[in-house]
């Protein structure tokens, strides 16, 4: 499976190239990034079940008619990191009803500790921090639908 920090990563080098296209297959997950026109498409698709996402994003810096991601500003001053949802799904604070949840405010986290789970076509993901600091917003409520690209959490950095 691919992380998230890394196709990110992908993400910018495709579109600060002339490369159009990439796709890369590792331990059974398929990445494809496509650049056509001034549309960036993301398909990440895991075995079984094939799920989409789609960006709209300029690829030479002009502006699209297509509508950005839905994310809320954070405030510069702060220095808060947001932790943004990478996929449209449902949002879920712990593992079942009757569990803790993962992450509370004030807790401390690091790159690899699981802040939720996002539930995308019958597959539940487990989301990581990707970030160490201390969790000091939750934005979304349990088992509310969320977008691609939604802040979730606000994390300030150590």
């Amino acid at each position: 499976m691919f992380k998230l920090s890394e196709i990110k990563e992908l993400i910018k080098l495709v579109d600060q190239t002339s490369v159009h296209e990439l796709e890369i297959e590792n331990e059974g997950a398929r990445l494809l990034i496509r650049k056509p026109g001034k549309t960036e498409v993301v398909n990440v698709q895991a075995a079984p079940i094939v799920p989409t996402y789609t960006q709209a994003a300029p690829a030479s810096g002009q502006p699209t008619d297509a509508p950005a991601p839905a994310v809320q500003p954070v405030s510069q001053a702060d220095n808060l990191h947001p932790i943004l949802s990478p996929m449209v799904g449902t949002f879920y604070r712990a593992s079942s009803p009757d569990a803790p949840a993962f992450v509370s405010v004030g807790d401390r986290v690091n790159e690899k500790t699981v802040v939720c789970i996002l539930e995308a076509m019958k597959l539940m993901n487990e989301l990581e921090a990707e970030v160490r600091g201390e969790i000091v917003e939750v934005l979304v409520e349990n088992g509310q639908l969320i977008e691609f690209g939604q802040p979730l959490f606000l994390v300030k950095p150590e």
